[in-house]
Parts: C-alpha cells; sequence; structure tokens
C-alpha cells in the first residue's frame, strides 16, 4: 500500500469473477485459493475468513494479537468486525454447484459462512479470545464504526484492548446489486472528476489493535458518527450528515478543523455521492485542507472500507505523505475543495477518513500521531 500510494498506482484490473453479467474493473485480492487455511478450521473456509486469515497473518500481526493477549487477558480482548456480505460468497458457490432441486451441500454451515457474525466468530475462536465479540453491518460505513466500537468498549472499561477491522469479498450479490442501481462502472473509478460515472468494487480485510495505553505511533484521537435518515440510497446535496459526523469527530478530539493536515474521502466516485460529500468537506474545512479519495487505488471494499483506508491512512500519516487522488484526469469544476491529484510528502499530525453508508450511516475517524 505504501509503495502503491506513493507510486499513484491502481490496483483495479478487469474483474473476472464466475458467471458476472457484465464487465467491469474490481480490486480483487490474489492468491486466496492457495492460501493455506488452518486445518482444525475448515468449517470456516471462505473467500471472506481467507481474507482475515492472510490480514492476520500479515507484517507480523499474529505476533502482536499474542502480545496483546498475554500483556492483558484474553477475557479483557475484544472483538468486533464490520462487513457487508460476510460469507455469502460460499452461499453463491454452494448454489452454483448442486444440482437443480437438490439441498445445500451437507458441509455448508449458515452459522459459518452467511452468518454475518461468521467472521469475528471464526477469529474469536482460532484466538481463543474471551472478551466482548460481535459484528457491525451498517453497509459502507461498518468496520468504520467497528473501530468506533473499540474506542468505547476501552473508554467504558469493558475491554482493555479490542482486535477490529472490516472484512468483505467480490461476490455477486454485491457486484449485481450495484448494476442493479446503475452504479458500477465500466472502466476503473474516478472519484471527484468531471466523467465519473460509477465505483469499482473491491475486496479487502484490515486488522487492527486498539488497546488502552496504546503502543502504537498512531491514535484514534476523535469519532463522530451521524445519521442522514434521507434516502436508502442517497445523501443530502449539502451533505449535512457526512458535515455533522466531519465536526463531532473534531469536537470528541478536541481540536479545530485548521489542524487536519489530510482528509480521505469516501469517494465512491459516483456523480452524487462525491458532490455531496465534497460540499460537506468545503463547508468544515474550507478550501486549503488537502483532501482526495483511495478507492481509485483498491477500489470501494464496501463493509471493510473504513478499516481498509483507516490502516492505509495511518501509514500515510506516519510516512508524512498525501496520496494522490489515484484516476482524476480532470476535477469536476463543481467541486471546490483541495482535491490533491498526485502523492506529495508534507508531514502532518492529524488525518481524517470518511466513510458512509447505505441509509444515511454516516462515519469519521480523526486519525494523530
Amino acid at each position: 500500500h505504501l509503495d502503491a500510494m506513493r507510486e499513484g498506482r491502481s490496483g483495479l484490473t478487469p474483474c473476472d469473477y464466475p458467471e458476472l453479467p457484465f464487465e467491469c474493473f474490481a480490486g480483487s485480492v490474489a492468491g486466496l485459493a492457495e492460501l493455506t487455511f488452518p486445518a482444525h478450521m475448515t468449517d470456516y473456509d471462505n473467500r471472506a475468513n481467507r481474507l482475515a486469515f492472510a490480514a492476520l497473518e500479515s507484517d507480523g500481526f499474529r505476533d502482536a494479537v499474542e502480545h496483546m493477549r498475554a500483556r492483558w487477558g484474553a477475557g479483557r480482548c475484544g472483538i468486533v468486525v464490520g462487513t457487508s456480505t460476510s460469507g455469502v460468497e460460499k452461499l453463491e458457490q454452494v448454489y452454483r454447484e448442486r444440482a437443480d432441486g437438490d439441498p445445500l451441500a451437507d458441509d455448508y454451515l449458515v452459522s459459518h459462512h452467511d452468518n454475518h457474525h461468521a467472521v469475528a466468530a471464526f477469529l474469536q475462536e482460532y484466538l481463543e479470545l474471551t472478551g466482548p465479540s460481535y459484528t457491525i453491518s451498517t453497509a459502507c460505513s461498518s468496520s468504520a464504526k467497528a473501530l468506533v466500537d473499540a474506542v468505547q468498549l476501552i473508554d467504558t472499561e469493558f475491554c482493555d484492548a479490542v482486535l477490529v477491522g472490516g472484512v468483505d469479498s467480490l461476490c455477486l450479490t454485491s457486484l449485481n446489486g450495484f448494476e442493479s442501481l446503475q452504479l458500477v462502472s465500466r472502466a476503473p473509478c474516478r472519484p471527484c472528476d468531471e466523467a465519473r460515472n460509477g465505483l469499482s468494487l473491491g475486496e479487502g480485510a484490515a486488522l487492527l489493535i486498539v488497546e488502552r495505553d496504546t503502543q502504537g505511533t498512531v491514535r484514534i484521537s476523535g469519532v463522530g458518527e451521524s445519521s442522514d435518515g434521507v434516502s436508502m440510497s442517497t445523501p443530502p446535496e449539502d451533505g449535512a450528515g457526512a458535515a455533522a459526523a466531519m465536526r463531532a469527530a473534531l469536537c470528541n478530539a478536541g481540536i479545530n478543523a485548521d489542524q487536519v493536515g489530510y482528509v480521505n474521502l469516501h469517494g465512491t466516485a459516483t456523480p452524487v455521492n462525491d458532490a455531496a460529500e465534497c460540499a460537506a468537506v468545503m463547508d468544515v474545512f474550507g478550501p486549503a485542507t488537502p483532501a482526495s479519495s483511495l478507492k481509485g487505488m483498491v477500489g470501494h471494499t464496501l463493509g471493510s472500507a473504513g478499516a481498509v483506508e483507516a490502516v492505509m491512512c495511518a501509514i500515510a500519516l506516519e510516512e508524512g505523505l498525501i496520496p494522490g487522488n489515484v484516476g482524476l484526469e480532470t476535477l469536476d469544476p463543481k467541486i471546490l475543495c483541495n482535491i490533491v491529484p498526485q502523492t506529495r510528502q508534507a508531514p502532518y499530525t492529524h488525518a481524517l477518513s470518511n466513510a458512509f453508508g447505505f441509509g444515511g450511516s454516516n462515519c469519521a475517524l480523526l486519525l494523530s500521531k
């Protein structure tokens, strides 16, 4: 991710998902089928849990989890996962493989796959953590809200540490669903571009440890949430709910808008959403604060977007990078906030990351060095 941000490189490729009836680009994770999944956990084997396992085994993260459990005790370590579709991809696969009229395969367990809590249950059982464990599913704000809950579990002393994150895999349910809304671009998505015409879906998993007396270099310094209550899928044109969430995060952190060095837009590359969000950013931050969308790099990872992009923002913050808006060719003249076209070096202390979901579920996270 760091190399890709520095280079302004996209991971979007032509989507080759089985039986997809239209062409598009997507951010798919390679090599999952070849991943060695834990033999004693095969009942949980699906694409979403493979993504979670891959994240767990990356960058020494498994060792960090072991350290967390040793430091605080298994009963003081919680798990909160955000997801939109969980393991529904496995259910689609089972349906494709069965003969007409036959029942589902005997080894298909709804509790381990299609259940929204399946990923959190897999992580809890595999890691033997016994603190509070639950799942949040609020569409595309799911894992951002999971991070909010992680902070609150610690603040209210239910936990001393929380394994938190987001997981979503590509599946026909999401691909066909967004296509039915006429929101899927045929080319790689172009957030904030004058010619933007839809999103590119992605998949991913991001796991983080949030703990009391954190040992890390980046902390969650403020969180903000709001609800539009306007439409099932369309935000208000002025972005009022988004602005309310961002202001709440600033207030929670006790900092002013001019102290934020970078805003990561939810930036889906749909005409209405980008315009509304950028209007909200102008309302809160004005025209000076650098902003961009990361979805031109990884696509819209749905329920995992909040956590995936929080991790990318943390990396950028640590490295002093303002990520460029990959896919941008001609900025929409109606978008007046400070969209950064190419990545540049610029040390800063605070970054704000947005995640907004269908139904007006808005969340803003403030990350600080």
